[in-house]
């Protein structure tokens, strides 16, 4: 790895692959996996119908297509699947009915939580013995949860834990809007703090949910992009789905150009987020995989594209990895790339590198952070460095994984009925 003429005493460490093995193509390059291995799928469930096809499953049944707003008012609004609670239902059939539209999607397999107590972070099994993970944190003012799209990735990023594995399989809509409903349930029951259903009843108070989506768990998102667009469309949906406002949902990518585009001509404001990482083409091809497809410039055009289409400022993730990606140069070339394309379009969002099992990456120095994102401020890109929650229980931006011993348990769980 070379670097700029002015820098030639700067230290630059060749990405490389720590503890484990990356999977290469037959030409030697790392392995990229956009389509989904074929599995048993999961089985459908009213998060994964359109408000119509949900009345019409209900008839297909021989009951009353209102029925099927009932289901979503108990399933979206008190996050709950259990029979015994939907009294408005007719008892003769209500378990039949239920389970056939809300059929039991994940199990938990463990729960981890900061001493704090204010992350947690959950291992699910899905009906197939797939493992996801997702995080569950309380900020001042909000509530947010970093949801899985796949279980595994097939980006194949070697700092990043989720991609050693590769992909297993994509995620379907109902068992991403699954983790937010379980979420929610624990918040209103009081396992996060705060209010819940019972208080809530109290004057002038009202029952605390997960406010904010952040698409950064397990799995690219944009390669799973139907079934994430419909869990969107759930999450946002005010009469029929979750009623979360589109503004606190991120979609995060690699880099996926077309999917980003597709993306910014959906007509749903969420903040999308291009997780870069390094703005030259050299190292990001080692760093991101999928940048041997598409390259930075033409992702940022893409970024661009999104801002010009829907108004929302973009983010743009990058970690900061030491002697990796962290040089001033870099961040200079950031500025300018970013500058290039106008003012006012996007803010950049540092994070120190969350170790992970069996690699040697660490995150840059404090000094070095700091100086980064002073010299983007300074370009006048708004750069504000990320808080990491998590890191204490493997539960930060690049640390979801499982484990042998997440397998072991899990392999002892059995699924919920």
């Amino acid at each position: 790895m070379t670097t700029p003429p002015d820098a030639p005493r700067v230290r630059q460490v060749r990405p490389a692959t720590e503890g484990w093995k990356q999977k290469k193509d037959a030409e030697g390059r790392p392995l990229l996996q956009f389509a989904s291995p074929k599995r048993g799928k999961p089985p459908v469930h009213l998060a994964d119908l359109t408000p119509d096809e949900r009345v019409a499953r209900i008839k297909e049944l021989g009951l009353p297509g209102f029925r099927a707003k009932q289901l979503e008012n108990h399933y979206f609004t008190h996050w709950t699947h259990d029979p015994a609670q939907m009294t408005d239902l007719p008892a003769e059939g209500r378990e039949e009915l239920v389970h056939g539209m809300l059929p039991p999607l994940l199990t938990e397999v463990r729960r981890l939580e900061t001493d704090r107590g204010d992350t947690i972070k959950f291992l699910w099994k899905l009906h197939d013995g797939a493992l996801v993970e997702s995080v569950l944190m309380r900020y001042p003012g909000r509530i947010t949860l970093c949801v899985s799209s796949q279980a595994g990735c097939g980006m194949n990023c070697p700092f990043c834990a989720t991609g050693q594995a590769g992909l297993t399989r994509n995620m379907s809509a109902a068992e991403i809007i699954e983790q937010i409903v379980r979420a929610n349930r624990l918040i209103a029951d009081g396992g996060l703090g705060g209010r819940t259903l019972r208080r809530a009843h109290e004057p002038g108070l009202s029952a605390e949910r997960v406010s904010n989506i952040v698409f950064m768990g397990m799995g690219e998102p944009l390669a799973n992009y139907a079934r994430v667009m419909q869990a969107v469309r759930v999450m946002t949906d005010k009469e029929h789905g979750l009623g979360m406002s589109a503004r606190g949902i991120t979609v995060s990518t690699v880099g996926l150009v077309p999917a980003i585009t597709k993306l910014a001509g959906e007509d749903i404001p969420v903040t999308f987020a291009l997780s870069l990482h390094a703005p030259d083409d050299q190292l990001r091809d080692e760093l991101i995989p999928v940048n041997s497809r598409w390259k930075v410039d033409e992702a940022l055009d893409a970024a661009r594209g999104y801002f010009d289409r829907t108004g929302r400022r973009v983010s743009i993730e990058y970690a900061l990895i030491k002697d990796m990606n962290d040089h001033a140069w870099r961040a200079d070339l950031l500025a300018d790339k970013l500058n290039a394309r106008g003012r006012g379009w996007v803010h950049v969002n540092p994070i120190p590198l969350n170790p992970t099992p069996g690699s040697i990456w660490t995150a840059s120095e404090v000094p070095v952070q700091n100086e980064f994102v002073r010299r983007l401020n300074a370009a006048g890109i708004p750069t504000t460095l990320r808080d990491t929650r998590g890191k204490e229980i493997d539960g930060a931006c690049g640390q979801l994984a499982t484990t042998a011993e997440d397998e072991a348990v899990a392999a002892s769980t059995p699924l919920e009925s």
